[in-house]
């Protein structure tokens, strides 16, 4: 799935977007969960200090 995501994001149109990873607890278990997602380059610090 990364290969598929690194070659999406380096067209040419889609030069502005990242993909991003973000740990975060779990309330249920206390375990580490991580969340991706794509988003553009302006909105990767609101993205990581959103509280989930």
């Amino acid at each position: 799935m990364a290969k598929k995501v690194v070659a999406t994001l380096q067209k040419k149109d889609t030069k502005n977007y990242s993909k991003v990873v973000k740990m975060v607890r779990s309330p249920k278990t206390g375990a580490y969960i991580f969340k991706e997602d794509i988003v553009t380059n302006d909105k990767v610090k609101a993205f990581f200090a959103k509280k989930d």
